[in-house]
């Protein structure tokens, strides 16, 4: 008899797709145009596809459960990982721009799924530009926790329009966070970090989480351990700049 042919891009050892055969470049420019499909609006974002054991196959929504954490430009999905045995009632998505990488976290998920059974249901995984698509995967208020881990600096000031964190896409971030939503923010790049910072800062619907309530709060060490980025960025003894802020309503 042949022997069973093995597919080389799984890991016989833990049955994890390997990350080698999915490299891709470190960023992607968010302001080109990609071909992917887009729901129409947050009620056209097929359930069943990401969250199975959740909803039934004809996608229709559960409206008593919907996406509550966005891990926008989540890369290889190791903060979705944490999250999500962290938090296994809530469901979670990442958003990535690069379709290797986007495969990758797929294979992830499910290779965690079927050697985890009852695990890691929870969370899932989207190619699309959140630059451009929030408002087509999230009603007002929906979410209660976005993640801009380690994003493309853009160091050029002509580029600075390419950002993931601006003032004007903060508007977007406000509409779809509820009151009491948390945006957490890290990079290891300090001008980044105090442009992040600066653009919360003077934006009236966010606030800063005070130093209290980031010690209290648990994803707050995943930020900088849960991600490849951050992992290399540890192993080279660098710096990291954290800004945590909470969704308010202005006062007039």
């Amino acid at each position: 008899m042949l022997e069973k042919e093995t597919n080389p891009t799984i890991s016989k050892s833990t049955g994890l797709p390997r990350k080698r055969f999915y490299r891709a470049r470190a960023h992607s420019n968010p302001l080109s145009d990609s071909h992917f499909p887009i729901p129409v609006s947050p009620s056209h974002v097929d359930y069943s596809v990401h969250y199975p054991i959740f909803f039934a196959s004809d996608g229709q929504v559960n409206c008593s459960k919907k996406i509550q954490f966005a891990d926008v430009g989540c890369g290889f999905g190791g903060l979705l990982i944490s999250l999500s045995t962290l938090f296994p009632e809530t469901l979670m998505i990442g958003m990535e721009l690069r379709d290797k990488v986007t495969e990758y976290v797929k294979e992830r998920i499910s290779a965690l799924r079927v050697t985890n059974p009852g695990q890691y249901e929870n969370v899932s995984v989207v190619r699309t530009n959140s630059m451009k698509y929030i408002p087509n995967y999230f009603e007002k208020g929906q979410l209660t926790k976005m993640f801009f881990l380690f994003p493309d600096p853009h160091f050029k000031e002509k580029n600075h329009r390419r950002r993931v964190i601006s003032p004007q896409l903060l508007d977007e971030y406000a509409y779809v966070l509820g009151v009491g939503g948390i945006i957490y923010t890290i990079t290891d790049v300090e001008e980044l970090g105090d442009w992040m910072k600066s653009c919360l800062e003077n934006h009236p619907m966010f606030e800063p989480v005070t130093e209290e309530q980031l010690e209290a709060d648990p994803v707050v060490k995943l930020l900088s351990s849960a991600t490849e980025e951050g992992q290399k960025v540890a192993r080279n003894g660098g710096q990291t700049f954290q800004a945590v802020f909470r969704r308010i309503v202005p006062t007039s």
